[in-house]
């Protein structure tokens, strides 16, 4: 496993794992500060995918693919200060890391389709 020096990608890191911990079982996680605020917005952020990715129903996906993408989409969608090409760089990173063989263009595929039609949308 590589060690990243960057605070920030350390501080997504823990928030990925506490996502995939979250997802196995929601009903008796004990949710932290730091990822309150995604959970609060799942139904949104799993709407994303849903529509990005019909193909894959969120009950059907990889748990390690769901965690990046929630906190990713989040990231994209919530956190107007943070740039898109980052969040899609960290989201791959994390994926080559802790995912399959597929998941970084995976997760790639689903990002860059949700950031397209962010794009359009705030173009309109």
């Amino acid at each position: 496993m590589k060690v990243h020096q960057d605070p920030r990608h350390q501080k997504r890191i823990e928030k990925f794992q506490k996502l995939f911990s979250y997802s196995f079982r929601p009903e008796t996680y004990t949710i932290s500060e730091d990822i309150k605020p995604i959970i609060d917005k799942l139904i949104k952020i799993d709407d994303y995918i849903q529509k990005t990715a019909p193909e894959w129903p969120i009950a059907k996906l990889n748990k390690t693919d769901l965690a990046i993408l929630r906190l990713s989409i989040y990231e994209l969608l919530f956190e107007e200060n943070i740039p898109p090409k980052v969040v899609i760089d960290e989201a791959i990173e994390i994926g080559k890391e802790y995912g399959s063989e597929n998941t970084a263009k995976f997760i790639n595929g689903v990002l860059g389709g949700i950031l397209n039609k962010k794009i359009k949308k705030d173009s309109n």
